[in-house]
C-alpha cells in the first residue's frame, strides 16, 4: 500500500486537490501495479506564515 504525502502552501482549491489525488493515485497504481483502493494520499496545507525562502516568510514574498 503507498502512502504519499504532498506538503503545498495553502490556498489550492477544493478541484486543484482532487485532480492532485486523481492523478497521484493513477500513477502510484501504474507505476506500482497496486489496486487504486491501496492508495493513499495526504495533502498538508501549510501556512505561509510558517514557512520562508530566501530570508522571507512566504507570506510576505505575496505583497
Amino acid at each position: 500500500m503507498p502512502f504519499n504525502t504532498v506538503k503545498v502552501l495553502e490556498g489550492k482549491t477544493t478541484e486543484q486537490k482532487r485532480q492532485l489525488i486523481e492523478r497521484m493515485t493513477q500513477v502510484a497504481c501504474e507505476t506500482l501495479d497496486v489496486d487504486p483502493s491501496k492508495v493513499f494520499i495526504f495533502i498538508e496545507d501549510l501556512e505561509k506564515d510558517n514557512y520562508g525562502k530566501n530570508g522571507k516568510l512566504f507570506s510576505d514574498l505575496d505583497k
